[in-house]
C-alpha cells in the first residue's frame, strides 16, 4: 500500500513540475499543432491522401524496426526514402491535396471578412435561383445534359477564359437555349458570376478521384472535379436520364427537383445555412 501511494506521489509530483515549467508559449504551441493535425486529419479523411498517410505511417514502421533489428541494408533504403528524399516524394505524392489545401486556407481566413458590409442582394439571388431552376427541371424533363457553375469566393478567371464570355442576366430561356442539343456552347459549362451569366462552353478539370462512382459520366466528374478544386456550386443535369445533380466540396448528390434544388442553392448563396459543409 505504501509503495502504492509513493508512485502516486511521485506521479503527481511529475505533473506538477512539468506545468510549472510550460509558459504560455507553450501552451499556445501545443494548441497551434494540434489544430493543424486536426486540420490535415480531417482533409484528409476523405480524400485518397487518407491511404497515403496510412501507407507512409507503415514505412515509417518498417524503418523504424528495420534500425532497432539491425537490417542494415533495409534500414539504408528507407533513411534514404523517409529521410533524405522525403520531402520531395511527399511534395510529388501530394501535389493534388496540397494545392487544393493551400487554396482552401487562402479562401476561409478572408471569407468572413468578406462578408462584413457585403449586402446580398436577396431578390436578385431568388430571381437567379429561380431561372436555374426551372431552367434545369424543362431540361432535366427533356433529358438535356447541362452543366451550370455558381461561382462563390474562388474566381474562376482561367475557366471563363476556357469558354464565350456572354455577360448576360440569367434567365430560364437563354440557359435552355445555350444548352439546346444543336447549340455550339452545349457541350460545355455555364458560368454564373454576380448572379449574371458570365461565360458559355467552359471546360472545367475532371476530378482524379478514384473513388467517384465509375457509373457516373463526364459531365458529372467534371462538376465533382470544379467542386474539388473550389468553392463553386455545380448543377448539373444527366443527359441519359434526366436526374439533376448538386456538385459541393468534391462530393455530389443527386435526385433534386425543382423544389429541393431551390431550397439548397438559397440556404447556400444567402448563408443561412451550412448546407455545403
Amino acid at each position: 500500500m505504501e509503495n502504492i501511494r509513493y508512485y502516486i506521489d511521485s506521479i503527481v509530483s511529475f505533473v506538477e513540475k512539468q506545468f510549472r515549467m510550460l509558459y504560455w508559449t507553450d501552451v499556445v504551441d501545443i494548441l497551434l499543432l494540434s489544430i493543424l493535425l486536426y486540420g490535415i486529419f480531417r482533409f484528409a479523411r476523405d480524400r485518397r491522401a487518407g491511404r497515403l498517410v496510412v501507407g507512409i505511417f507503415a514505412i515509417f514502421v518498417v524503418y523504424a524496426l528495420s534500425e532497432l533489428l539491425n537490417f542494415n541494408s533495409v534500414a539504408y533504403i528507407l533513411r534514404y526514402l523517409v529521410v533524405e528524399a522525403g520531402i520531395v516524394v511527399f511534395v510529388i505524392l501530394f501535389q493534388p491535396e496540397l494545392r487544393a489545401m493551400l487554396e482552401k486556407v487562402g479562401e476561409e481566413p478572408f471569407r468572413g471578412i468578406k462578408n462584413i458590409g457585403e449586402s446580398k442582394n436577396l431578390a436578385q439571388v431568388t430571381a437567379t435561383v429561380d431561372a436555374i431552376c426551372e431552367a434545369v427541371s424543362d431540361m432535366s424533363r427533356s433529358k438535356t445534359g447541362a452543366l451550370i457553375v455558381i461561382e462563390r469566393t474562388t474566381k474562376l478567371g482561367d475557366i471563363i477564359r476556357s469558354g464565350v464570355v456572354i455577360d448576360a442576366k440569367v434567365s430560364a430561356y437563354l440557359l435552355k437555349n445555350i444548352f439546346f442539343t444543336k447549340a455550339p456552347l452545349h457541350d460545355g459549362a455555364v458560368i454564373i458570376r454576380n448572379m449574371r451569366i458570365c461565360a458559355a462552353g467552359c471546360f472545367l478539370p475532371l476530378s482524379t478521384n478514384n473513388e467517384v462512382d465509375q457509373d457516373l459520366g463526364t459531365r458529372h466528374r467534371a462538376a465533382i472535379g470544379m467542386s474539388e478544386s473550389s468553392d463553386a456550386i455545380v448543377v448539373v443535369v444527366s443527359e441519359e436520364s434526366g436526374n439533376i445533380s448538386l456538385a459541393i466540396g468534391g462530393n455530389i448528390k443527386r435526385d433534386y427537383n425543382f423544389h429541393s434544388l431551390k431550397q439548397t442553392l438559397i440556404s447556400i448563396l444567402t448563408n443561412s445555412s451550412n448546407a455545403d459543409e
